[in-house]
């Protein structure tokens, strides 16, 4: 079996001994340095173009039970901005968790402010928040995994709409300041949406998607999902352990190939462990681990 893995870096993850795992794995491989984040880097391999934003939130919209039709979308990830000493700062959550209350009463807010420009702010089944708009906005976003931890004042959007983007984030920023639902945040010890961020604007693509030989997707993403329903292969949810892949029925076993893995934020270590042994043992045929840090991506072929 082939495995191609996506893994965000952490700075725990960054700073692990050189007789760790994942040290081992990138002196096994063949490793090339790539600019572009993770989710750039999968639009590129599954046939997406940047027009000027990849469509992250219309494919994901459509998979989060969203009538996207032909509108344009974007992804409105509720986040806590961090006053700095002359700037502000993106937290490093991104989106934040928000009791399903509680996002519904702040998206309510909007949507009475903004509905007489066009603008519609949803909620998907997955929590994600949506933004829709009849008309493309002629701007240029950039992905929070990038401006996460950074002054977000060269990541806002840009272009000829620039103004008025800017302009609808001063409101929603209002909007949210003392806001019945951020005041019962802080009241329990929860950071106060005080923005959102815009990014992945577009409409559903229409061109075909490029092929490959990954038969099998394993993540929870609706992103991920929108890519395998795209790719036309199947994607379960991601299972506990490296163990479940591996050790499918025969099934099974005789058609899976070629799997694709998102690991979760949490446990990765272990992942890697596992990963490791895998190899060491010949379960795996060949491994592909994409190791993403903000902006950079590293590929290790092994």
């Amino acid at each position: 079996m082939k495995l191609t893995v996506d893994c965000v870096l952490t700075s725990e993850l960054s700073n692990l001994p050189s007789q760790s795992a994942l040290a081992q794995l990138l002196s096994k491989g063949q490793v090339r340095h790539l600019e572009s984040p993770l989710e750039a880097l999968i639009c590129q391999q599954y046939g997406l173009q940047s027009m000027p934003d990849y469509p992250i939130a219309a494919m994901s919209a459509a998979l989060d039970g969203l009538d996207v039709a032909d509108a344009c979308w974007l992804r409105a990830d509720p986040v806590h901005l961090v006053l700095q000493r002359d700037c502000f700062s993106l937290g490093e959550s991104v989106p934040l968790l928000v009791d399903a209350t509680h996002a519904q009463s702040m998206v309510a807010s909007f949507n009475q402010h903004f509905n007489q420009d066009g603008l519609t702010f949803l909620i998907g089944h997955s929590g994600a928040w949506y933004l829709r708009t009849e008309q493309a906005p002629q701007i240029k976003t950039s992905l929070p995994s990038v401006a996460a931890g950074k002054n977000i004042h060269q990541f806002m959007p840009q272009g000829l709409d620039s103004s008025k983007w800017l302009a609808v984030l001063n409101e929603v920023q209002m909007l949210l300041f003392e806001h019945p639902a951020n005041e019962a945040r802080e009241s329990v010890g929860e950071l106060a949406v005080n923005s959102i961020w815009l990014s992945g604007g577009g409409k559903i693509p229409q061109t075909p998607p490029l092929q490959n030989d990954i038969d099998l997707m394993l993540a929870d993403s609706v992103f991920y999902q929108a890519l395998a329903k795209r790719a036309d292969v199947p994607c379960k949810a991601l299972p506990q352990s490296l163990a479940h892949v591996l050790n499918q029925p025969t099934k099974l076993n005789q058609q899976l190939q070629h799997a694709r893995l998102q690991l979760p934020n949490v446990n990765t270590l272990a992942w890697l462990v596992d990963l490791f042994a895998a190899l060491k043992t010949k379960k795996i045929k060949q491994l592909t681990l994409h190791l993403v840090f903000y902006e950079k991506s590293l590929m290790v072929v092994i």
